[in-house]
């Protein structure tokens, strides 16, 4: 087999795409009018969140000790999750009552696979789904008049011309990214 093979399959490639489409394609349309902010958030985030599950293998130390150099792959893998998350939210836009605006699903895709890599470095590629998915839903909970803090700690949640929240995305994409790619899934 090639690595390609190998390395879809010990990260459950194949079963993270499917959950992403799941979650992603099939619950705007069932949510019809009921299709907000709020429902936008927790969708991108919990599509993100189960694709993280798979950003380490079974083991570590067998990842780490391969003849190639694993940061390139680290960090295709994480843009692959927003790519196949966030396209997948664009693309049921015209199914959905009250499209999202793009801007916004672009920002909150980066910002939360940055959020995946953060939690996958911080706590392990199983635990990748906390963060994002955490954040995603207190971001639901904090009330919007409090002011530029609403924008920069429910950032998922504010309007997609918000410089702050976009500045809050771009630093943990780029926090995230870095982190996860250089260091890997901690052990």
């Amino acid at each position: 087999m090639r690595w390609t093979a190998l390395y879809a399959r010990s990260r459950h490639l194949a079963v993270s795409l499917a959950a992403v489409l799941l979650c992603a394609v099939v619950l705007p349309p069932l949510l019809g009018d009921n299709w907000t902010t709020l429902f936008a958030t927790l969708t991108l985030g919990a599509a993100v969140a189960v694709a993280g599950v798979g950003l380490s293998g079974q083991d570590i130390d067998l990842d780490r000790t391969a003849s190639f150099r694993w940061p390139p792959r680290r960090l295709v893998h994480l843009l692959l999750i927003g790519v196949v998350a966030g396209g997948a939210m664009l693309a049921i836009q015209g199914f959905v009552d009250r499209p999202i605006e793009s801007g916004w699903i672009l920002r909150n895709a980066a910002g939360l696979i940055g959020l995946t890599g953060l939690a996958a470095a911080l706590f392990g590629g199983q635990f990748g789904w906390t963060l994002p998915l955490g954040w995603a839903m207190t971001a639901m909970f904090v009330p919007s008049a409090v002011g530029q803090v609403y924008a920069v700690v429910a950032w998922p949640m504010a309007t997609a011309d918000s410089a702050a929240a976009w500045w809050t995305a771009g630093l943990l994409f780029a926090a995230g990214t870095a982190v996860y790619t250089v260091a890997g899934a901690r052990r």
